[in-house]
């Protein structure tokens, strides 16, 4: 693979959007710690390396550098924040501590042109960015000029034309920086050279070769959820390696309605895939019960699916793959140095490896793409809009959306609330304007009045976010009109729910699944 680019993570919140931003401009990437074997970033062979932001200060004891053969491989660099600092230290340069912070939106005054800038930023111009720092660079290293300041931060973009080496104290992949994805765009296709021709259908070839490599004629059983992920992974497989798959899907009491009997009929009626559907919903509630804790129903859920696997594995004469949908932030929090929100989020998954008892080799065909990059694969399958729009539903499934302890009874009401939900939303032509919407079965009951008589019921939440890329998220603003006829749909319909309450809370940046 040619034209990629490294990016060096050393901690920011934010480090994904760069990946994301750089291949949505049609070049591969991927992102390493910033602590990497260098052989590995010898081996990957970049065409251009981008050093991301951090919380450190880069004259701290202890402070990430970067390999010194970053700067010694005549390839370009692009500093962001921390990383425009840390070049600056480890090239010359001087970065002190500042009394003049600055976070959130500032302007960038730019000073003067250099490649970086063309066709984006012009000299004179003064343009809306995002910035979260609070040191700042004192003196530049030989080589380097200033072409933007801000406020705070009289360095805020310097420039090595030469070198092709690059720095912004701004964070150009977040949003709040409009011509963010611009920038980084000039550096990947102006400065660095690079065609951006990534497409989807080659990842798609790539792909089944790795997988076909790796497989060999072996047999290989996929964990199906029925979500997205698990099933675009399954079509692929298939595609791959053919009859030599066995899916098996796991009911473990906590779908949603009707979900274990369209996953029969999608896999085994319409794409013809071996299937074994395993009913273990007695299994997973009798080890639920009473389970408060979100976490230890998380890991619970997780322990058991292992163990179900392994069950169905035994009876696959010749199974030595274990296939699953592990997608790139997944890997990316699993192997990050400064410990990633999903070491707590995604407790139920089994990124980095499997328990040494399975004797499984794992296959992990899209563990190199975002969720959107996988949607745009199933599409490139041939899977149906239906199937590949679906809101993201992770592995926990209505475990984690009834808060306190399980019960079926919960769950039946939970699971009627959800379907009217979402077919209200439907039915208003949202469903695909919203990235994730589902009910919450609250652990306490309130007392109410229906009709002529006093009731004592659950409250029911309502949540729906809209997003572009699952790292961060908003609440969808429906109108009342929507709101009150949902409620009083689930109220009429669902005996158990006398009380519906819209959340509005949002998602902050940096998380990677809503729940």
């Amino acid at each position: 693979m040619t034209d990629r680019v490294l990016i060096l993570d050393f901690g920011s919140q934010v480090t994904q959007l760069i990946a994301r931003r750089v291949r949505e401009s049609g070049v591969y990437c991927e992102i390493f710690p910033y602590n990497i074997d260098t052989d590995r970033i010898r081996d990957f062979d970049p065409a251009a390396l981008i050093l991301s932001g951090g919380p450190a200060s880069v004259y701290g004891e202890g402070a990430p550098r970067a390999p010194q053969m970053v700067f010694e491989m005549g390839r370009p660099v692009l500093g962001i924040c921390y990383g425009e600092q840390l070049m600056c230290h480890q090239l010359g340069g001087r970065v002190d501590a500042s009394d003049d912070q600055e976070f959130g939106r500032a302007e960038l005054t730019i000073t003067d042109d250099c490649r970086l800038f063309d066709g984006v930023f012009a000299p004179g111009s003064r343009e809306p960015v995002w910035m979260s720092h609070g040191d700042k660079v004192a003196a530049l290293p030989p080589g380097f000029r200033v072409v933007g300041t801000s406020g705070n931060a009289p360095f805020a973009a310097i420039a090595d034309d030469a070198r092709g080496f690059y720095g912004v104290q701004f964070h150009p992949e977040v949003v709040h920086t409009p011509r963010g994805a611009e920038l980084l765009r000039s550096f990947t296709h102006g400065v660095a050279g690079l065609s951006g021709d990534w497409t989807m259908a080659a990842f798609k070839d790539q792909a089944i070769a790795r997988i076909r490599t790796q497989v060999g004629g072996g047999r290989v059983i996929c964990g199906l959820s029925g979500g997205v992920d698990s099933s675009v992974a399954a079509v692929l497989l298939h595609e791959a390696i053919g009859e030599q798959l066995t899916c098996v899907f796991v009911d473990h009491g906590l779908l949603r309605a009707g979900e274990a009997e369209e996953v029969d009929r999608l896999f085994r009626q319409h794409y013809n895939i071996p299937l074994i559907s395993r009913d273990a919903s007695e299994l997973f509630l009798g080890e639920l019960s009473g389970v408060d804790d979100p976490e230890v129903k998380r890991k619970t859920i997780g322990r058991l699916f292992i163990d179900v696997f392994q069950e169905e594995a035994n009876k696959i004469e010749g199974a030595r793959f274990l296939a699953q949908g592990t997608l790139y932030p997944d890997v990316i929090e699993s192997v990050s140095v400064t410990g990633g929100p999903s070491v707590t989020i995604k407790s139920h998954h089994n990124v980095g490896g499997l328990p040494e008892h399975m004797n499984l080799e794992l296959v992990e065909p899209l563990r190199e793409l975002f969720k959107d990059e996988v949607r745009a694969l199933g599409r490139e399958l041939g899977l149906s809009e239906t199937l590949v729009g679906r809101h993201p539903f992770p592995g926990p499934g209505l475990a984690i959306r009834v808060p306190g302890a399980i019960t079926r009874e919960k769950l039946d009401i939970l699971r009627k609330a959800d379907t009217i939900y979402l077919d209200e939303i439907r039915k208003a032509g949202l469903y695909d304007t919203i990235w994730q919407a589902f009910a919450v079965l609250l652990p306490v009951r309130t007392v109410g009045v229906m009709g002529d008589a006093r009731t004592y019921d659950y409250a029911c939440a309502l949540r729906a976010v809209t997003s572009t890329d699952g790292m961060t998220a908003d609440y969808y603003p429906f109108e009342h009109d929507f709101l009150g006829r949902t409620a009083t749909r689930i109220i009429n319909e669902v005996r158990g729910i006398n009380r519906v309450t819209y959340d509005i809370t949002s998602k902050p940046p940096g998380t990677i699944e809503w729940e």
